[in-house]
C-alpha cells in the first residue's frame, strides 16, 4: 500500500495545531469509503504553534489517532425507533435522514412559523457559519450559544468603547507590564501564548499581575496576585481608575485628545477609594495601589481577560466596561505591546458568510430576546452598528465599513428558548412566548450538561417535536434526539478559524483524508437541508473545501497556499486613529464621537448607565453560607468533552469541588470526601479537593457526565448527578439586562458530606 504525508490540523481545542498526517491508500470499504486511512501523525513545526514541544506537552492530540476509528464514534445516520431516550435506533441513509428532517421542518413551520426552529452550537469541532446561513435563509432568529457567558460581553463592551473589538498584543520586546484578569492560561490551554508568558517571566523583569480568586498556576508566577471576592471585579477596576486619575498617572495628552467623557468619569469614580475597594473586594489597599502604579507606568500595558469575569451574571457587563476604560486612560489602545484594534477581514467576513442580510425584518422582530436583552438583540445590534461604523468624529455612517458578526451578537437567550419549548404554559413561568419553539438542531453541542438549569433543559428537550443532533458521540443530549447525524473529525474536514468574524486573521488547514464510514462535515448537512428547502442559489459551493476556497479568494490566497501555511494575516497598522482621512484629518476611532468613549450615550439610550456601575454579589445566607464558582477550564477535558478517554479518566477520575484547606477544615471535610453541593436551584455530587483559593469559595468542575454508564433515560449517562448546571439558573430576572449574562461565578451554596 502506498502512503503520503499530508498537512492537516488537530481539533481537540480551538488552536487547531498543525500536524503532518501519514495517510495510507487502501481498498475502499465501509470503514474507508474514500480508499484511505490514517496511519501516523506528528507535529508540523512549520505551522502553528511552530514548536513541537508545545504539542508534545498536550495530552489531547493523540486522540486524532485513537478516536478516528474509536469504538464509541457515531458513524452512520441514526433515527430514533423507540420512545425518546430509549436508546433504540435504526440506521438510515443520509438522503432518508435529510428528506425526513426537511419535511418535518416544513410541517412545523406551517403550524408555528419558521421561528419555531432553534439551534444550539458548541465546539471546537464545528464550523458555525453554515448553520447561521441556513437559519437566515430559513427565517429563524433563534440560534443559541453560550456567548452571553463567553466572548460576547467583551466584544460588545470593547466595540462600544473603542469602535471595534481588540486583540491583546503581548510582545516581550515592547510590552512593559502584563495584567491577566480572570484567566489562567497555564491550565486552561497549552498554547503558544502560555509558553511566551513563561519565557517572559523567566527571562525579563516585566511584571505580571494576575487578578483571580484562585491561586492558580498562572498566579504563582505573578509579581502581584490580587484575589478579589467573587463578583467585585468592577469595583476593583474602578478603584484602579480612581487611583490612576488621583495620582495623575494617566496619559494626559492621549486622554485630552482621544477620550470622551473624562470629567464625568473622574466624578463617577470618586467614591471608589482604595479603602472602599479593600472593604468590598477583600484586597489590601496597598496591593491595589501597587497594581495601579504598575498599570500606569509609561510603557505599554497588555491586559488580557478571560471567562472568569465573563460569568459574573449582572456584574459581567459593568466589569468589562470598566476594564475597557482602564486601558483608555493609559493610552493602551491600538498601541504596540498593549492591544490592537482589529481590522475587517480581507477574506469574506463572517457576517457575509452567514448571509445575515437575508434575515427579514419580520424575522428579526420575532426573536425571543426582543424586550428582554436590550443590546443582545437584532434591534440592539442595529443601533450599535450605527455607532461603530463611522470613520471619524463628524463623518456619516459608513455602510461599507466594519460590520460585527450578527448571529453571534444577536443570538437568542437560551432560557427564553427553553421556555418557549414547554407545552405547559404554567411551566413557562412569567415569560409568555409569542409562539412555540418545537424543533431544535444541536451542532456539536451538549446543552443538557453545558447550559444553565439542566432540569429546565431536560423538560424542554423532552417536549420537542423534532430534535436533531450533529455529533461524533452519543452524548446525553444525543440520547434524547430523533436523529443523530455523524460529524467528521478535524483530519477528515477543512478547518477555518477566524476569531468569530471580528479580525483579519484566520488559521486552520485542509482535510488529511476523506471521512471514515458515512461521516460528513456540518457544511454538507446544512447545505443538504438548504437544497431541500428552496435555498439552492445560496449554496453554490458543493463542498466545504470549495466554500473555503471561495472564502479565501478575496484575500488573494489559494487553497494550496492555505494547505501549506494554514494562516492568513496582514502586518498590523498601529495608531490607526492618527491616520489621515482624504481631507488630511486624523480619522479617529469608529465611535459616535470619534474618540474612545468613557461615557457612552448608546448604553444610556438602552436604559443602562453610560458609565460602569458595580452590581453587588448575591448575598449568602445561613442556608447557603458559601460561594460557588464553576466553569474553570482544566486539562485534559474540554467543557463536556473527552470523558470517554480512558487515560484521562485514570488520571482524573472524578468531578472535583475545590476549596481552600481552611474551608475544608472548618466544614469538617478532608480531601477525597464525596460531598453534595447545593444551591437554591439544585444539587450535585463532587469529590472534595484542597486548592489554593480564597476561603468560603467552592469551585466545582464543569461539564461532567459518565460515558461508561447507562445512556438510556432517565439515567442519560449520569448527566444530572455531578453536573454543575444542576446548581445554576439563567432566569431572565436574574440575568444582566443588556446581554443576558447569567451567573456561574458567585452563587450562594452549601456543602455537605455524603457517602461515596
Amino acid at each position: 500500500m502506498s502512503t503520503r504525508v499530508v498537512k492537516s490540523n488537530c481539533h481537540y481545542c480551538g488552536y487547531l495545531c498543525g500536524f503532518l498526517a501519514t495517510v495510507e491508500d487502501v481498498e475502499p470499504c465501509e470503514a474507508f469509503p474514500g480508499g484511505e486511512r490514517l496511519v501516523g501523525l506528528e507535529a508540523d513545526p512549520s505551522r502553528y504553534p511552530y514548536d513541537e514541544q508545545i504539542i508534545q506537552g498536550c495530552r489531547r492530540w493523540k486522540m486524532n489517532l485513537t478516536e478516528i476509528d474509536g469504538p464509541l464514534r457515531v458513524n452512520h445516520p441514526l433515527r430514533r425507533s423507540g420512545e425518546r431516550g430509549s436508546g433504540t435506533w435504526e440506521r438510515i441513509s443520509w438522503d432518508e435522514a435529510l428528506d425526513s428532517i426537511a419535511q418535518t421542518l416544513r410541517t412545523l413551520a406551517a403550524e408555528h412559523g419558521p421561528a419555531t426552529l432553534a439551534t444550539a452550537i458548541g465546539g471546537p469541532h464545528a464550523t458555525y457559519w453554515p448553520l447561521h446561513r441556513f437559519m437566515n435563509l430559513w427565517g429563524s432568529p433563534n440560534n443559541m450559544g453560550i456567548g452571553q457567558i463567553c466572548w460576547n460581553i467583551r466584544i460588545w463592551m470593547d466595540a462600544l468603547s473603542y469602535g471595534w473589538p481588540i486583540e491583546v498584543n503581548i510582545d516581550p520586546a515592547v510590552t512593559e507590564q502584563v495584567f491577566l484578569w480572570g484567566t489562567n492560561p497555564a491550565e486552561s490551554d497549552n498554547s503558544l501564548f502560555w509558553r511566551i508568558l513563561l519565557r517572559m517571566c523567566k527571562n525579563t523583569d516585566i511584571p505580571l499581575v494576575v487578578v483571580d480568586p484562585r491561586a492558580t498556576k498562572t498566579a504563582r508566577i505573578a509579581s502581584l496576585h490580587l484575589a478579589p471576592r467573587i463578583g467585585t471585579d468592577a469595583t476593583l477596576a474602578l478603584a484602579l481608575i480612581r487611583e490612576i486619575i488621583s495620582t495623575e498617572r494617566y496619559d494626559r495628552e492621549f486622554v485630552e485628545r482621544w477620550c470622551y467623557g473624562f470629567d464625568e468619569l473622574t466624578e463617577h469614580v470618586e467614591p471608589y477609594t482604595l479603602n472602599h475597594a479593600q472593604k468590598v473586594c477583600g484586597i489590601p489597599a496597598a496591593d491595589i495601589a501597587a497594581a495601579a502604579e504598575l498599570f500606569s507606568r509609561p510603557g505599554p500595558t497588555a491586559l488580557l481577560t478571560g471567562r472568569g469575569i465573563d460569568q459574573l451574571g449582572p456584574a459581567t457587563a459593568p466589569t468589562h466596561r470598566a476594564i475597557s476604560l482602564l486601558r483608555a486612560l493609559t493610552g493602551d489602545v491600538d498601541r504596540p505591546g498593549a492591544c490592537y484594534i482589529m481590522d475587517m477581514s480581507d477574506f469574506i467576513p463572517e457576517v457575509d458568510l452567514e448571509m445575515s442580510a437575508f434575515l427579514s425584518e419580520e424575522a428579526r422582530a420575532a426573536q425571543l430576546n426582543e424586550g428582554h436583552t436590550a443590546l443582545q438583540s437584532y434591534s440592539g445590534y442595529d443601533g450599535a452598528i450605527l455607532r461603530t461604523s463611522r470613520l471619524g468624529r463628524d463623518a456619516p455612517a459608513n455602510p461599507e465599513g466594519k460590520r460585527l458578526p450578527m448571529r453571534y451578537l444577536a443570538s437568542a437567550h437560551p432560557n427564553l428558548v427553553w421556555r418557549a419549548m414547554l407545552k405547559d404554559e404554567e411551566e413557562a413561568s412569567s415569560f409568555h412566548p409569542p409562539y412555540r419553539v418545537s424543533a431544535l438542531i444541536c451542532m456539536a453541542a451538549n446543552p443538557l450538561v453545558t447550559y444553565a438549569d439542566s432540569q429546565l433543559v431536560l423538560r424542554a428537550l423532552r417536549s420537542l417535536e423534532l430534535l436533531v443532533v450533529l455529533e461524533q458521540y452519543l452524548t446525553p443530549t444525543a440520547m434524547l434526539a430523533d436523529y443523530v447525524l455523524p460529524i467528521a473529525g478535524a483530519l477528515e474536514r477543512p478547518q477555518f478559524q477566524a476569531h468569530g468574524g471580528v479580525s483579519n486573521f484566520a488559521y486552520g488547514g485542509v482535510a488529511a483524508l476523506a471521512p471514515y464510514y458515512e461521516r460528513r462535515d456540518d457544511y454538507d448537512v446544512f447545505r443538504g437541508l438548504g437544497l431541500r428547502l428552496g435555498q439552492e442559489e445560496y449554496w453554490p459551493s458543493e463542498t466545504m473545501s470549495l466554500a473555503l476556497e471561495r472564502t479565501l479568494a478575496p484575500a488573494g490566497m489559494s487553497l494550496d497556499v492555505w494547505r501549506e501555511y494554514g494562516i492568513y494575516y496582514r502586518n498590523q497598522q498601529w495608531h490607526k486613529h492618527e491616520q489621515p482621512d482624504e481631507h488630511g484629518v486624523p480619522q479617529g476611532f469608529a465611535t459616535t464621537t470619534g474618540k474612545l468613549e468613557l461615557v457612552n450615550s448608546y448604553l444610556q439610550e438602552l436604559g443602562a448607565s453610560p458609565l460602569p456601575v458595580p452590581v453587588a454579589p448575591q448575598d449568602r445566607s445561613t442556608a447557603y453560607p458559601l460561594t460557588l464558582i464553576s466553569g474553570a477550564r482544566k486539562q485534559p477535558y474540554w467543557a463536556s468533552s473527552y470523558f470517554n478517554n480512558g487515560d484521562f479518566r485514570t488520571s482524573y477520575p472524578h468531578p472535583r469541588a475545590d476549596m481552600s484547606a481552611a474551608t475544608l477544615a472548618r466544614l469538617g471535610l478532608k480531601e477525597g470526601d464525596w460531598i453534595r453541593v447545593a444551591t437554591q436551584h439544585g444539587q450535585a455530587r463532587f469529590v472534595a479537593t484542597a486548592s489554593p483559593l480564597i476561603d468560603d469559595v467552592v469551585s466545582v468542575d464543569y461539564g461532567w457526565w459518565f460515558p461508561e454508564e447507562d445512556g438510556t433515560a432517565p439515567h442519560l449517562f449520569g448527566a444530572l448527578r455531578s453536573n454543575a448546571n444542576m446548581l445554576t439558573s439563567a432566569n431572565m430576572e436574574q440575568c444582566e439586562p443588556l446581554i443576558g449574562s447569567w451567573t456561574y461565578n458567585g452563587i450562594p451554596c452549601s456543602v455537605k458530606r455524603e457517602s461515596s
